[in-house]
This record gives structure tokens, C-alpha cells and sequence, in this order.
């Protein structure tokens, strides 16, 4: 990874764990007052770019389950690009919680190897860093990066 690279995967990180501690609160995306696990990847990318790509929808929990479509993903791949890199820190990850279920929950990677952890916002739980163990890590069937220009 360039100095570069590490220095903006290193902004991303110090983005999104400012976010620690933020009430979970659903379709939100406010630092400290609520948010989801999207609206952290809004805020985070607010904070990289000035404004969002597109307005959100409103959205249910169930990210389209019963449809079967991949709402969140598609989202995702029209904004971010896909890693060419795994295992970076600062990559947006994509989780599906459910074999066979579709793609529902995202968090940005905070570290890797022995210490590997995320950052996301959890039901229940708010914005917290959770180690990437190896349950979490089977989830992961995407990893995207942010745009150059941030």
C-alpha cells in the first residue's frame, strides 16, 4: 500500500471511529444523536466528499428479503468500488447475516491481521468496533472502497 493509500485508509478509520458511541436509530445518519449501519457509511462519506451521491430512499429493516433483491449492494457497487485489495483497512465491507438471505449489513474495516476489526453500527448496540472474527469474516461477501477525490 502507498504512503498515500495508508494515509487516506487512515482518514477513513479516524472518520468512522468518531462515530463511536452514536445510538443505533434506524434509517438515521446523524453523528452522536442516531444512525443505522448505512447511515455511517453516509456520514463517513459526507465527511470524505461534502455531500451524498444520491438521496436515500426509505428503507425497511429487512433490506428486501422478502423481493429476494439486492438493494444494498446494488447501492453499494453504484458508489464505491470494488476492492482490488482484500483485507485493507478503510474498505466499507458488506455482510450477509443469513445464509441465503440477502445482503444487509455494512461496517468499515479498522484493522487487519491478529487484531482485525470493524466499525458498524449494530442493533442494540450503537456504533462500536467489533473484532472481524472468523464468524464475522464469513459474512463478508463484498468489500468496496471509496472513490479517489476524498
Amino acid at each position: 500500500m502507498s504512503a498515500a493509500d495508508a494515509d487516506r485508509a487512515a482518514r477513513i478509520v479516524r472518520l468512522a471511529r468518531d462515530w463511536l458511541g452514536t445510538p443505533y436509530l434506524h434509517q438515521a445518519s446523524v453523528r452522536g444523536a442516531g444512525c443505522d449501519c448505512l447511515g455511517l457509511i453516509r456520514g463517513v462519506w459526507r465527511a470524505l466528499y461534502g455531500c451524498e451521491p444520491e438521496q436515500i430512499a426509505p428503507y425497511t429493516a429487512d433490506w428486501s428479503e422478502p423481493s429476494r433483491q439486492e438493494e444494498l449492494w446494488a447501492g453499494a457497487q453504484r458508489h464505491l468500488i470494488k476492492a482490488a485489495h482484500p483485507d485493507r483497512p478503510g474498505q466499507v465491507l458488506l455482510f450477509r447475516m443469513r445464509d441465503g438471505s440477502v445482503a444487509k449489513h455494512l461496517g468499515i474495516q479498522a484493522e487487519t491481521g491478529l487484531s482485525a476489526s470493524f466499525i458498524h453500527a449494530y442493533t442494540g448496540h450503537g456504533v462500536v468496533e467489533s473484532p472481524l472474527s472468523l464468524p464475522w469474516q464469513r459474512r463478508i461477501v463484498a468489500r468496496f472502497d471509496f472513490p479517489e477525490g476524498a
